[in-house]
């Protein structure tokens, strides 16, 4: 039964601020606030809960969240309007706050496709790769080849066929940082364990030569693999009646493996938010840092990313690191992107987005201190770069733009078997070969939107669930899923179009 909900919350004793539960109007009395409120305040929006000097620091979980541009009076709605970003030099007092996780009581497992790398699957797909943009139609024509010839049906443990097609390896130099990152991310899919064969399709006078992958990356370890380039197989309809009758052998091989018991430490989760609000750092993103602790407790490894959307938050991760040096790698990164932005003419406070501003989030520094909230409370064991295989158990840390459909190619790219993806707005997608778990911020929009969105974690608002029952909620769901209950993005059809490499470097 859905309680009264309360007028505000104030997350942290010494915040100035209070953020709107729900939609409050011009002259309301609140708690927490000592006058009635000035104006209007939707929910997911802050409240000065006392009057704020200009120039002075506006708090938010404890935190700054940037400062205020002008007064603001006690009970005034504190946004855009009133609130900058202002300077936020960080103390990142390396490794000084590591919190062992407590121990678990019993160990878990999920039902997993073994792969010869050692590797496991929570799906079981065929994937046609493409080494450049030139054989993405061809790509998708085999793909629908093989629907209208309906030989699949005869592979029941095969899950389907996935075209992972893209708009670049040509066109670009052959030996700068955006050549490395899209060879780290074609390769990474090919040994994702989400699929049990990849074939590899390229035009064949790409900048990303076919044979460099071969040669290099070591795809995969099964076997089941094959390549091919349209223009030594003869063209296009030859390359589709080829990569079909290549595929059908691959599935032979793919059918005969089985889902098996597997321990956690074999489920990689990639964490995401997207589509944020002002619940998202209340609800959702701490549920999800209650699960994520949970997995990590019984061995398994889970994925923050979005370099730009964790930005002036960085301090919190630093003060968790394993080490001193993993934690400067997340120094490192930060000044990376403060470098790259600038090159680029733009910023790093070029968010929050307009739904996240519609939504109540005002600073990058606000957006960012409950984005991080997705990593729980687990010391930080690595960092690596995009796209970078993940070799660290535990909680770990990867490189990535905040663009949601690229932070995750990189995420699958790294090995991630499973994502989970907060949203306050209302974020559709999928991610293909790996299922997508839908997290709510807030009911209303879970509501809303309920054959997208798989949990509602508005609930701790509205009905005063507690951020550990929620964290066990999405922990459970995380191995259903894995063992191959299909996720609401997999039911509509979602994953066709989210591959989307970073990215970077002179287009030429």
């Amino acid at each position: 039964m859905t309680r009264d909900v309360p007028a505000v919350i104030r997350l942290n004793p010494a915040d100035n601020v209070v953020v709107a539960l729900r939609d409050l109007a011009a002259g309301a009395v609140v708690p927490e606030v000592p006058v009635p409120l000035a104006g209007p305040v939707a929910r997911g929006h802050k409240i000065a809960a006392r009057a704020i000097g200009q120039g002075e620091n506006v708090l938010r979980y404890g935190q700054i969240i940037g400062v205020a541009t002008c007064a603001i009076a006690s009970g005034a709605h504190v946004h855009s309007h009133n609130l900058g970003m202002g300077a936020h030099d960080q103390d990142y007092a390396f490794s000084t706050d590591l919190r062992p996780l407590p121990a678990v009581d019993a160990p878990r497992h999920f039902m997993g496709y073994h792969r010869a790398d050692g590797g496991v699957g929570t799906r079981n797909y065929l994937g046609i790769l493409t080494s450049v943009n030139c054989s993405g139609s061809v790509a998708r024509f085999i793909s629908e080849s093989v629907e209208r010839e309906g030989w699949l049906a005869e592979f029941p443990n095969v899950d389907g066929v996935v075209p992972i097609v893209h708009g670049t390896g040509c066109g670009m130099s052959g030996k700068d940082e955006g050549y490395d990152t899209l060879f780290r991310t074609l390769a990474g899919y090919a040994r994702n364990p989400n699929f049990g064969g990849i074939l590899l399709v390229g035009l064949g006078c790409e900048v990303l030569q076919i044979p460099d992958l071969i040669g290099k990356a070591r795809l995969r370890a099964d076997g089941n693999f094959r390549y091919m380039t349209i223009q030594q197989t003869g063209g296009t309809r030859r390359t589709i009646e080829r990569g079909s009758a290549m595929l059908r052998e691959m599935a032979a091989a793919a059918n005969a493996v089985t889902r098996q018991p597997a321990g956690l430490e074999h489920l990689m989760i990639g964490m995401q938010c997207g589509g944020s609000d002002g619940y998202s750092g209340i609800t959702a993103n701490p549920a999800l840092g209650a699960a994520s602790d949970l997995l990590v407790a019984h061995g398994g490894t889970t994925i923050l990313s979005e370099t730009p959307e964790i930005y002036g938050a960085e301090h919190l991760l630093t003060r968790r690191a394993v080490t001193p040096e993993v934690g400067a790698k997340i120094v490192e990164r930060i000044r990376w992107w403060e470098d790259y932005t600038a090159r680029q003419g733009g910023e790093m406070d070029n968010n929050p987005s307009p739904g996240n501003k519609k939504g109540g989030l005002t600073t990058i520094l606000e957006k960012s201190l409950g984005a991080v909230a997705k990593g729980g409370t687990a010391p930080l064991t690595q960092v690596y770069k995009f796209g970078e295989p993940v070799t660290e158990r535990g909680f770990v840390y990867m490189d990535s733009p905040g663009y949601d459909p690229t932070s995750v190619t990189g995420q699958i790219a790294s090995g991630s078997n499973l994502i989970a993806f907060t949203t306050g707005r209302g974020s559709v997608s999928g991610y293909k070969p790996t299922p997508c778990i839908k997290l709510a911020t807030n009911t209303e929009m879970f509501d809303r939107m309920s054959e997208d969105m798989d949990i509602n974690c508005g609930d701790i608002i509205t009905e005063g669930v507690s951020i550990e029952e929620k964290g066990r909620q999405i922990f459970e769901l995380f191995l259903r899923v894995a063992s191959g209950e299909k996720t609401k993005s997999e039911e509509l059809g979602f994953g066709g179009a989210e591959f989307v490499p970073w990215a970077m470097g002179a287009v030429m």
